[in-house]
């Protein structure tokens, strides 16, 4: 650490000596060391074998998190897709709805004539019944 830091306050940190130091002069990198590279980047010459890993491994991530997007891009076409299927299915539920009430409303509307039907008969029988009562007492007299 005494020795960095007296290199340090000797000279001017040089970044350009420090990579070339740390990458020990190594040749350019004229293909995608470490896998395929997507199709929309490829290295330009000259780059040293730093800013190559460096540029692959940025791109790398800007791939993975544009995939992950895409991902969910599918995904709420998915989920779209679902719900157009339920509304669907919510359009047929409600028209089985309105079949049913109307089919209820023609029965109702049915069993309302039935009944006045009957209470006119009824009303009917009741003055027939009357009327023969009366002339049988009027027969009887």
């Amino acid at each position: 650490m005494a020795s960095i830091e007296r290199l340090h306050r000797n000279a001017p940190l040089d970044l350009a000596k420090l990579e070339e130091h740390v990458v020990g002069g190594l040749p350019e990198i004229r293909a995608a060391p470490s896998g395929t590279m997507p199709d929309y980047v490829e290295h330009e010459a000259g780059v040293t074998r730093v800013g190559a890993l460096t540029a692959e491994a940025v791109v790398r991530d800007y791939e993975a998190a544009a995939k992950e997007i895409e991902a969910m891009g599918a995904e709420l076409i998915s989920a779209a897709k679902r719900c157009e299927a339920m509304t669907a299915e919510v359009h047929n539920a409600i028209a089985f709805m309105r079949d049913t009430a109307t089919s209820y409303r023609e029965e109702a509307k049915k069993i309302f004539k039935r009944i006045e039907e009957c209470a006119i008969m009824t009303e009917q029988v009741r003055k027939t019944c009357e009327s023969v009562k009366l002339k049988m007492i009027e027969g009887d007299a």
